[in-house]
């Protein structure tokens, strides 16, 4: 695959130095889901929509032409450098992109039809961000939080052995990033149930997700390990130890992953 340390950062917030990444490589999200969140919240072009640790814009993108107003925070500027350079390419003018954490929240943004968490409630002091957010949301507003399965949680034999490279190649106390914020014991639906959003509504998308080679070793370097630093001048070396031991399994290249997509809507009525 064509990347080069220029991309790479050795310091900074929890994904710093993986926006180039985490554009191209992460997966979008299921039109299924898309337009059931669309028919189902009536977002018929008004109101507004806050997406929080908007990462990229993977959601914010295709919801604001169903909204009057987006915004899309997140704490990495290079994130919101990228997702800037995703809405020019989509003609997407109605999106304002903000750096800044759930710990900055309300932080003067106003109030929203809609907020969406994808992929980043788990980071959060998730009890804070729902206190703040009943002064931003509307009576019949709405939250979306979207968690899916993902390569790194090895289901299938071609996912473990790019984790059993990746143990080769690093040493025992760098196999995993960041532990997340939210502690494991209570799930997001339970501290929802003890929110001012209590009422929820639990929606499971289950499908299967195409890989190839180069896709899964550049979602591989948008994930908060910070791989390319890990790896140094070994970095060649891991993705041709990758690409080969995928091709033993499957000479095509192509590999598919099962997804089970959680979505979470909730509201305080």
């Amino acid at each position: 695959m064509d990347s080069t340390d220029q991309h790479d950062s050795s310091h900074g917030g929890l994904f710093a130095g993986t926006a180039w990444h985490y554009s191209r490589y992460r997966p979008s999200y299921p039109q299924e889901f898309l337009d059931d969140m669309i028919q189902r919240l009536r977002l018929d072009g008004t109101g507004r929509l806050l997406d929080l640790g908007c990462g990229t814009g993977q959601l914010t993108l295709p919801l604001a032409a169903h909204v009057a107003e987006a915004v899309g925070m997140d704490p990495e500027p290079e994130m919101l450098t990228e997702a800037s350079l995703q809405a020019r390419e989509q003609s997407v003018t109605n999106v304002t992109w903000t750096q800044g954490n759930s710990a900055d929240l309300p932080g003067g943004l106003g109030h929203f039809r809609l907020v969406t968490m994808g992929r980043s409630f788990h980071w959060m002091d998730r009890e804070q961000v729902l206190i703040a957010l009943d002064e931003m949301v509307d009576d019949n507003g709405a939250l979306v939080i979207a968690n899916d399965s993902c390569l790194i949680r090895p289901t299938t034999t071609w996912q473990q052995t790019i984790e059993e490279v990746q143990r080769h190649f690093l040493p025992p106390d760098q196999q995993h990033g960041p532990t997340p914020t939210a502690d494991p014991r209570q799930t997001h639906e339970q501290v929802l149930a003890n929110s001012p959003f209590r009422q929820v509504n639990r929606q499971v998308y289950e499908f299967l997700r195409p890989w190839t080679i180069e896709q899964a070793i550049g979602y591989l370097y948008s994930t908060s390990l910070p791989l390319h630093r890990l790896l140094g001048d070994r970095q060649a070396a891991f993705e041709d130890a990758v690409t080969d031991a995928l091709l033993a399994i499957d000479p095509t290249g192509q590999f598919t992953e099962p997804v089970a997509l959680e979505v979470l809507t909730a509201t305080k009525n």
